[in-house]
């Protein structure tokens, strides 16, 4: 059996898998090519957003103004914690005008805590883009790779007994050709299963510091701007 598994001709065993078993290897070989560069991108991008998030906590702890802090955080567009901040700041400064001589009732408070969930919704979407699609290989690629092995074993046991010839040494090898798309199903799935298990536990951490910002910046809001 090693002899014969040796002596695969890799090339040879795609081209004579048939149009469905090129098919097979195709989606799964563009998966996996896809999967990893979804992989490199939001590597980079979590990396950055959460490197960011934190010099922008930083900021906003050391800071005393508000609008010093919103100044600051122009060129933080990829913080989340910075773009919630910058929601909420906006909302502020609309409701109480420019000198922050307005006092806030309870709708005001209301409205500032919409601004800032939604802006958070809307960096967690960002956030969450395209992992999807890891989630979908991981899944559905092994299966993918089964099907492919199990139409190439069914081609293979159809090609043995036209010549009717049974040998392990005939048996084996295009059994162990039709294993390849089981085997390419396996590589797309694994490392898809698991980064994307590693992005959705960073993306939870950033929501959790988005989440907590927001309501250390509502409970700010009112102790300095709220009616009393």
């Amino acid at each position: 059996m090693s002899s014969c598994l040796a002596a695969i001709d890799y090339v040879h065993a795609i081209r004579s898998s048939g149009p469905v078993g090129i098919g097979v290897l195709a989606l799964l070989v563009l998966a996996s090519a896809w999967s990893w560069t979804i992989i490199i991108q939001k590597s980079l991008q979590l990396r950055r957003a959460q490197a960011r998030s934190l010099e922008f906590l930083d900021t906003f702890w050391k800071a005393k103004r508000l609008d010093e802090i919103y100044a600051r955080t122009g060129s933080m567009q990829d913080a989340p914690v910075a773009q919630v901040f910058r929601a909420g700041y906006v909302e502020l400064a609309k409701l109480t005008g420019e000198g922050g001589e307005r006092r806030l009732d309870d709708g005001g408070i209301d409205s500032i805590e919409r601004a800032l969930r939604r802006a958070a919704n809307t960096e967690l979407t960002h956030l969450e883009a395209k992992t999807s699609f890891l989630g979908s290989t991981a899944a559905a690629a092994p299966f993918i790779g089964l099907f492919g092995t199990v139409w190439g074993i069914m081609k293979a046991f159809g090609e043995i007994s036209q010549q009717g010839n049974a040998s392990l040494a005939t048996v084996s090898a295009p059994i162990s050709e039709a294993l390849i798309a089981t085997a390419v199903g396996l590589f797309a799935a694994i490392p898809a299963v698991i980064f994307y298990n590693q992005f959705v536990a960073k993306i939870r951490v950033i929501e959790s510091e988005m989440n907590n910002f927001a309501s250390d910046f509502l409970n700010l809001v009112k102790r300095h701007f709220a009616r009393t």
